[in-house]
């Protein structure tokens, strides 16, 4: 058994393994990995409110037989969205001794212990381990423990659940009345993801068009890296251009003169004719004040330049 003080309540770590817990006070409640199905997505929408429609049917091709409820949020660029049944969570929580009114808030191990390193020893047979980003459940045999499960040191987060058989059972006509309402409830979810899907199509429709358009690469990846190769080959020619302004607008002392000039790559070569020794100092404190990385040397009558960008 796992708990820490968090202001007036404790936290108890609960798996379908743990050991029976003696309470009587109000607890938070951290649900192990085998009390919820999980998945890490992308979706092509913004809020929280557009995804939501979308759960049952990402996880239809994974959940078992069962009535479940949904939830998700957001980290960076990615969903994570869970599957849970209320109803194994309220007999979990029964059967280990804890009663559904002594619990203040339920969490997912997922969102509290992402950040744990190692592998976490929660009981003799099992730990608690991240795998890309997923709190996963394995078997002590599998990998070496690092430690075990610590709740003084875990903070936790916003990401609450309430279960939904908390309420209390409703007489015949509020039953009607909430099955009126459920049925208008679905139809408005039904609409919102009628409208959710038009949006879906209409964005995979205009990228495809833009796609087209600008004989854009297959992925993201792909295009995400020939842009990079478009700047670095925009601020080239602008460094270039810059040096080329320089040079040809130099004003140079009587008898000197710019002989040769020639652009390779990210090198320019200039040469100049008539400049003696000591007379190149004006000019290359000009290449110094416009932060030019430059060689020079003198060949037989002529002072060389090299300028890389």
């Amino acid at each position: 058994m796992f708990m820490r003080f968090n202001k007036q309540f404790k936290t108890v770590f609960l798996d379908l393994s743990s050991a029976s817990f003696d309470l009587q006070e109000t607890v938070n409640v951290i649900l192990s990995p085998s009390l919820y199905w999980i998945k890490k997505v992308s979706l092509p929408v913004k809020y929280l409110r557009d995804a939501k429609p979308l759960l049952p049917s990402l996880f239809e091709d994974i959940l078992p037989y069962g009535v479940y409820s949904y939830t998700l949020y957001k980290n960076g660029d990615d969903f994570f969205i869970f599957a849970y049944e209320d109803r194994v969570i309220l007999e979990t929580l029964s059967a280990k001794g804890i009663s559904p009114a002594k619990v203040n808030d339920l969490y997912f191990a997922q969102s509290e212990l992402d950040g744990v390193e190692g592998a976490i020893k929660i009981d003799e047979t099992q730990s608690l381990y991240v795998k890309d980003g997923i709190v996963v459940l394995l078997p002590c045999c599998w990998i070496k423990e690092s430690g075990n499960l610590d709740l003084e040191t875990i903070s936790l987060s916003n990401h609450r659940i309430k279960l939904k058989q908390f309420g209390y059972i409703a007489d015949d006509k509020s039953l009607y009345t909430l099955a009126t309402i459920f049925s208008i409830f679905i139809l408005l979810v039904v609409v919102e993801f009628f409208i959710t899907s038009q949006k879906v199509s209409s964005t995979l429709e205009l990228k495809d068009e833009l796609f087209n358009k600008y004989s854009l690469k297959p992925t993201m990846m792909q295009n995400r890296s020939m842009l990079k190769e478009y700047k670095n080959m925009h601020s080239t020619q602008i460094k270039a251009r810059e040096c080329i302004v320089s040079i040809l607008s130099l004003k140079l002392k009587k008898g000197q003169r710019l002989s040769l000039f020639s652009l390779k790559g990210k090198k320019l070569t200039a040469e100049f004719s008539g400049v003696k020794k000591g007379g190149e100092t004006s000019i290359e404190n000009m290449f110094k004040n416009k932060k030019m990385k430059f060689k020079s040397t003198f060949k037989k009558n002529f002072w060389h330049v090299e300028i890389e960008f």
